[in-house]
């Protein structure tokens, strides 16, 4: 495998990834944006890959303390590397199956970018590829039910996932016990149908569901809108 050289937030963050296999979308940076971690605290990552997402939390929240879990041993070892290269001390990766993983301490905000395509659809040639797209029967429910069972009483457990998988998702918090659930529509632009949500719930909450008005990506001239640009180039948050 040959790791390419890049970066996150424009130039913010340094982020090597393997040229081969999965390669890195918008998807962990505007879910990264949503997590609403303060500094200091436990955050958790299913599937972290190199590392994006925590990356561009860690680039947001000063000292936050991140965990990745990462199945592939190459990926959670540059997901570490790329950890180290820019800084973030308190940030460590752990090389595991998350529905193996035993937490040995307790977070306030878990996330994840779950593998989401059939596995009754055409293969990837390139292994990692479909490792990291192929959605194993149940690996939502199983995921979300780990990172649920790290969480504190009131943290915070966010997904992204494609429109498709809302109903899907939304059952895998509330068996999750994670309730008061925030749906974000993210639209590639204004008045086209939304390809992906934001999830989070909240651990143990049982108030009321919201749906947010949402954010389109491009203009009309296919440009960033000024509001993806603010979270995919200068790092802010989206308010959930």
């Amino acid at each position: 495998m040959t790791p390419t050289d890049g970066t996150l937030l424009a130039g913010r963050v340094a982020y090597r990834q393997w040229r081969e296999g999965y390669r890195t979308g918008v998807e962990p940076v505007l879910l990264a944006a949503c997590v609403p971690a303060r500094p200091g605290e436990r955050v958790v990552e299913a599937g972290c890959g190199a590392g994006a997402g925590l990356l561009c939390l860690a680039a947001r929240v000063s000292d936050v303390e991140g965990l990745g879990l990462e199945v592939d041993p190459a990926l959670a070892e540059l997901a570490a590397a790329n950890f180290d290269a820019n800084g973030f001390l308190h940030c460590g990766t752990l090389a595991c199956d998350v529905a193996a993983w035993r937490p040995d301490r307790v977070f306030d905000h878990g996330l994840a970018n779950p593998p989401w395509h059939d596995p009754a659809g055409t293969p990837s040639p390139d292994p990692g590829r479909q490792r990291a797209k192929e959605a194993a029967s149940g690996l939502l429910g199983v995921w979300t039910m780990a990172l649920s069972r790290a969480l504190r009483r009131r943290g915070t457990l966010s997904l992204i996932l494609p429109a498709s998988s809302v109903a899907a998702g939304t059952s895998a918090l509330r068996d999750a016990d994670c309730g008061e659930i925030t749906l974000l529509p993210i639209w590639l632009s204004a008045g086209k149908p939304a390809r992906l949500v934001v999830l989070r719930g909240t651990r143990q909450g049982r108030g009321p569901d919201r749906l947010l008005p949402g954010l389109a990506l491009h203009d009309a001239v296919g440009g960033y809108t000024a509001e993806a640009e603010a979270v995919l180039r200068g790092g802010a948050s989206l308010a959930l």
